[in-house]
């Protein structure tokens, strides 16, 4: 008879499990003294070249997650970081003391099986057991097998369990593993250097965002943990390191939801010599790489929705994208008076502090975001909106900036970056006059990066990517605590 998984991690059973280490032990097979293992292929390796494998011995270790049978045959199926196989054993080829041991077994238990393989009357590729080691014992037992481990808030906290119960799971963290080092071999195939920058900072800038604080003892000083990788990553820029990126955690003090966590995974890029245009070119070729690589196909299938990276990605303007689906066009509005009485007229609420390009940038987070399905740049942002890049030659009140967006989430930022450092004080005094207002996610002015850009920075091109965004859409994850091994969750004491 099949030994299924218990229901419940009820005191009996833990007990009796308890009670089957100390057998253990007392016979001298205490799987915990054991510090390794002969194992020497993974199921995947036997199942996808059986032919050159058949009857040869090998040695398998994983966790049993089956075990059924009777008398004096058992089968078994145990799995590792690569799938499953079946064992396949008999008392008359272990003897009655190793074949007796198998009763001390449980769901979830680590072991080894030595033997050769071979494909039983029902055509399922096998390991026919010789030999026998129980290498680490669960002490309690996993969810029921048919049903899984189902609850969401124990998945997150139990990842360990979820990876085990829910093989999908174990698949969606083996494509982020790849989809991360896709994009560092497509970046360091076009010379960019992979570089690292503090997360302890004084000043955390770079982006809009509010940032968790902390106290350094040895220094008698508080600091914060950074929002973005921006300045320093611009310092190189500065230094002559001409093409240069990281990949990297940033920590944000703000809400959680299907798209936020306090923590996710950055990757910010800078090239000297290039702008706005040339990030464009960069971003629509590796997401279509990325995805042919990860996925074999450009095509992108996400809750239903079918995006379409083969195809050249839209490049449109805010302005133009704004007058398209809320029907406003700000190029005929003038004045902040003007802004207020049409976002009036269209229900769209804004504050005093607000002026004419953060307006505009209301109307297109009301109007115009959720339509952004397909891959599309959308360019030129209100000046108001982005303290750190470059003003457009033609018309100062906006910018070279675009935000890259697919399923109609923001998935990357990019710039022609400020490099103009009287400019660029001017903006950190906005910044600051924006904080003496309230507004907790302004930038604080940086003056050793002001003395960085000072001494000279070329024209540059920068841009950011949310990874983890980019994992839930070439995963079909519903979200971002679904592509993060141990996502920010409230303590249980709480």
């Amino acid at each position: 008879m099949e030994q299924k998984p218990q229901q419940s991690n009820s005191s009996d059973v833990i007990k009796v499990r308890y009670e089957k280490l100390d057998a253990l032990k007392e016979a001298g097979r205490d799987p915990f003294v054991i510090t390794t293992s002969d194992r020497d292929i993974l199921t995947e390796t036997i199942k996808n070249n059986f032919e050159e494998y058949e009857n040869k011995d090998v040695c398998v270790a994983g966790r049993l997650l089956s075990k059924r049978g009777k008398g004096k045959v058992s089968f078994m199926d145990l799995w590792d970081r690569s799938g499953k196989i079946q064992i396949f054993a008999k008392f008359d080829d272990l003897g009655e003391e190793e074949y007796g041991f198998l009763k001390k077994w449980d769901i979830g238990d680590i072991v080894e099986i030595k033997g050769f393989v071979f494909k039983t009357q029902m055509g399922e590729i096998s390991v026919h057991a010789k030999e026998v080691k129980l290498l680490s014992k669960s002490l309690k037992p996993l969810p029921e097998k048919y049903h899984g481990l189902t609850n969401t808030d124990l998945r997150y906290r139990q990842r360990y369990v979820d990876l085990i119960m829910n093989p999908e799971v174990k698949d969606t963290f083996i494509k982020r593993s790849k989809i991360i080092s896709t994009i560092r071999k497509y970046l360091d195939s076009q010379g960019f250097m992979e570089v690292e920058t503090p997360m302890l900072v004084s000043n955390a800038g770079g982006a809009s965002a509010r940032p968790f604080e902390t106290h350094f003892n040895a220094l008698d000083e508080d600091l914060k943990l950074r929002i973005s990788l921006e300045l320093y990553l611009k310092r190189l820029i500065v230094g002559g390191l001409e093409k240069v990126y990281e990949i990297g955690r940033v920590f944000r003090n703000e809400g959680l939801d299907t798209r936020h966590n306090p923590e996710f995974t950055l990757m910010e890029l800078y090239q000297a010599y290039t702008d706005y245009h040339g990030m464009m070119d960069l971003t629509e070729n590796l997401y279509r790489h990325v995805a042919q690589e990860v996925l074999g196909t450009t095509t992108i299938v996400y809750n239903g929705i079918e995006m379409d990276l083969g195809k050249p990605f839209e490049r449109i303007t805010m302005v133009d994208a704004v007058k398209k689906y809320a029907g406003v066009d700000f190029n005929e509005i003038h004045t902040l008076e003007e802004a207020r009485a049409v976002a009036k007229e269209k229900g769209v609420e804004y504050e005093e502090r607000h002026k004419k390009g953060d307006i505009l940038n209301l109307f297109f987070e009301a109007f115009v975001e959720e339509h952004l399905i397909q891959p599309t740049f959308l360019m030129d942002h209100p000046i108001e909106i982005s303290p750190l890049t470059k003003k457009k030659p033609e018309n100062p009140e906006y910018v070279e900036r675009f935000e890259f967006f697919m399923n109609g989430w923001e998935m990357a930022n990019a710039y022609s970056e400020l490099n103009d450092p009287i400019d660029q004080r001017a903006r950190f005094k906005a910044q600051e006059e924006l904080l003496a207002q309230g507004d907790e996610e302004a930038n604080h002015t940086d003056e050793d990066f002001l003395n960085a850009l000072e001494i000279g920075m070329p024209p540059t091109g920068g841009i950011g990517f949310g990874i983890d965004r980019m994992c839930m859409l070439l995963t079909n994850a519903p979200a971002i605590r679904d592509v993060l091994l141990f996502p920010t969750m409230k303590s249980l004491d709480k």
